[in-house]
């Protein structure tokens, strides 16, 4: 791009996060749907870069929220991918599709999922999103959420009817025998193969933990993957919504492993408990509480609560 097109300015605009920059831009003459010299097209640049002020811009002055950048990447699908839930809420107020199809299949929804962003998936599937579209991988959404370990996917996917609930929580019990950690680690040495370092992180988000693992060279990261824990929560969802009856032992246990009160394990756990209602459950729930052991009896304490 020459520099003194306007184009090279709205880029420059966009880049920098500077609003009254690409009100400038577009007034001198440079396109709301510019492409640099790879192709990509500036609003998708926006949307990736989660500049919501500057996609609402762009979108006002012209832009196609559907367009694809270089003809493959859907400026949705590349906001849902980050988790830009400002971003994806302009772009489908804008009329973007939310099941627009991307390079090698990917919809918004199914990116948002394999990412864990809750927030999006609700958006998405609040303007239409097809909760039941298979992933590119052919799994179920909801599958693919039991997998990532994100409840407030499952509780979104969940309350808009989604099929597969079997199938998903065949998927949450195989994660629940896992450690996370480690096959995280097994997947990066199957791209790269054996022998690295790494270096493991652990992020409170969604009501649980997220763990990322990075592979480190020359003491720096160059791969990494990460995944969420909340499989113990995800099942106990799936169960309720099954009308499965889990004994109230495995359902403490869940709650005990974790430890934390605020974590979905516990809370979804506890409500399970209290949903039975009757003495018996008050009796067991009492008994907790009293115990000698202090996640017993926050456990049975919080039981008790939601029983009132």
């Amino acid at each position: 791009m020459n520099v003194r097109d306007p184009a090279a300015g709205l880029f420059t605009a966009v880049y920098e996060g500077d609003e009254d920059a690409v009100v400038r831009q577009l007034r001198a003459g440079a396109s709301p749907e510019s492409v640099d010299e790879d192709g990509q097209s500036v609003l998708y640049l926006a949307a990736v870069d989660d500049r919501p002020g500057v996609v609402r811009l762009l979108l006002a002055a012209g832009a196609a929220p559907d367009r694809l950048s270089g003809g493959t990447d859907s400026p949705l699908c590349g906001a849902a991918c980050g988790g830009h839930t400002e971003v994806v809420r302009a772009l489908l107020a804008a009329g973007a599709r939310p099941d627009l199809v991307e390079e090698f299949g990917f919809t918004a929804l199914a990116w948002a999922v394999q990412r864990g962003h809750a927030p999006v998936v609700a958006d998405l599937l609040a303007a239409g999103a097809d909760p039941d579209r298979p992933t590119p991988s052919g799994d179920p959404p909801l599958v693919a959420a039991a997998r990532r370990g994100s409840p407030g996917c499952v509780r979104a996917l969940l309350a808009a009817g989604v099929a597969a609930r079997s199938e998903a929580l065949a998927e949450a019990h195989r994660w629940l025998t896992l450690d996370v950690e480690a096959e995280l680690r097994a997947g990066l040495e199957r791209t790269y193969g054996p022998g690295h370092t790494y270096e493991t992180h652990r992020v409170a988000e969604d009501g649980g933990v997220t763990v990322s693992v990075d592979l480190l060279k020359d003491g720096r990261p160059s791969a990494g993957n990460d995944q969420q824990t909340g499989h113990a929560a995800i099942a106990t969802l799936l169960e309720s919504s099954l009308g499965i009856v889990t004994p109230v032992p495995v359902l403490a246990d869940r709650a005990l492993r974790c430890g934390d009160r605020h974590n979905a394990d516990w809370t979804e756990a506890a409500a399970a408990v209290a949903l039975r209602g009757g003495e018996e459950t008050v009796r067991v729930a009492t008994r907790w509480r009293d115990s000698g052991d202090p996640l017993s009896r926050a456990f049975g304490t919080d039981v008790l609560a939601l029983l009132d």
